[in-house]
């Protein structure tokens, strides 16, 4: 996959070092001199292009003709707006992310302004905050199609009835995928016959009806409903 990440702080950092491990070709783009001296020691050189990310000249050095993602996660949400839409409109980026930074302009980050995906990180942060006190140890780890879907994270327990049971043997609720696997801190990509154990962090892509289901599924055995 090409990515091109505009936003070279922590968050476009972390995100780039996490794609460029999963062998994904990626670009950073950035101007400000300190934080490029950052980025410079966390990714390789040819991995940064220096410049304005809001410059059609600087996207199009970037590659952006050929990025199937764009990400544009700056501190301005007013920069983040007019890179998605050079994305969208200009150069026909398949997929469009970008980072909301006051929980104020949420409202402007639509699909009219080049947005397919919006990270609110405030929402998110608030939305962790409430679920994290009502609902046990699942912990939500993105809000996904306007908050219709959730990536979750739920950590099997010693007495969990799902420990040693093939996840083709799991009674999972409809709209609910699991994605992926933490073990030993390893990710596992899951099969049908992988079996969950003791320790696994599972993830999964849920929306609202299929959570709740899925808690109890994984969850303590008095929570449980499997037949």
């Amino acid at each position: 996959m090409n990515v091109i990440v505009v936003g070279g702080g922590n968050t476009g950092s972390h995100l780039a070092k996490i794609l460029i491990s999963a062998s994904h070709t990626v670009r950073v783009i950035e101007e400000r001199p300190a934080v490029l001296e950052k980025l410079g020691q966390e990714i390789s050189q040819e991995n940064i292009i220096i410049g304005d990310g809001s410059s059609p000249v600087v996207l199009e050095k970037a590659g952006i003709q050929k990025a199937q993602v764009l990400v544009a996660v700056t501190g301005s949400d007013e920069t983040n707006l007019v890179i998605t839409s050079l994305g969208r409109f200009e150069f026909n980026v398949p997929r469009v992310i970008a980072r909301i930074n006051n929980p104020k302009n949420a409202w402007l980050f639509t699909p009219e302004m080049g947005v397919d995906v919006s990270l609110n990180q405030s929402e998110i942060l608030a939305s962790l905050s409430v679920e994290e006190m009502s609902m046990g140890d699942m912990m939500t780890l993105a809000k996904l199609r306007r908050g219709k879907y959730s990536l979750v994270e739920e950590k099997i327990g010693p007495k969990s009835p799902v420990i040693d049971m093939a996840i083709k043997d799991m009674p999972l609720p409809q709209n609910c995928v699991i994605s992926g696997i933490i073990r030993n801190g390893e990710i596992v990509l899951p099969r049908g016959i992988t079996t969950l154990e003791e320790g696994d962090e599972v993830l999964a892509l849920v929306d609202d009806a299929a959570r709740e289901q899925l808690e109890k599924i994984l969850g303590r055995p008095e929570e449980a409903q499997i037949n």
